[in-house]
């Protein structure tokens, strides 16, 4: 399936938000952000990296975020990454397709996750009958461990 305009949009904005991050170039950084981005977390409370690094709590690279795997869907764009047999993480960014501001950052450590389709289809009052699931955490293989499961609904 081709990807649309908007969706290589958001997608590019999220990579150069990685790169920037890595180049520690914090005014690219900022300007990729909505002022009142909003957050939420799931995994050890000592493994909020990526807002450390967003907040400047820490300045120095404690975590690298190397992207395994990227994917879009609508305005959101998943990114899934693994260090070893000990971190596995899932971002989720929301951004905003007429001003390409990262509006919503969702980040998993050490969870899979299950994405699933749950709008109503074009009649108000017909809701679809299946919830396809359109994107999943990569297989078990490359960890040792069992991790806890959620299901994020779109």
């Amino acid at each position: 399936m081709a990807i649309s305009q908007p969706e290589l949009h958001v997608r590019k904005n999220v990579e150069t938000l990685y790169n920037s991050l890595r180049n520690r170039d914090n005014e690219t950084v900022s300007k990729l952000l909505a002022i009142d981005l909003e957050w939420w977390f799931h995994g050890p409370p000592n493994c909020q990296h990526m807002m450390r690094m967003l907040t400047g709590e820490s300045l120095d690279l404690e975590f690298q975020f190397d992207p395994r795997n990227i994917a879009v869907i609508d305005d959101r764009v998943i990114v899934e990454g693994w260090e070893g047999d000990e971190a596995y993480w899932v971002h989720v960014w929301t951004v905003n397709v007429q001003d390409g501001l990262i509006t919503q950052f969702r980040e998993y450590f050490n969870t899979w996750i299950t994405v699933r389709d749950m709008r109503i289809s074009n009649s108000l009052w017909e809701i679809k009958q299946t919830k396809p699931t359109v994107w999943q955490s990569e297989p078990q293989e490359h960890l040792k461990r069992s991790l806890p499961g959620l299901v994020l609904a779109i």
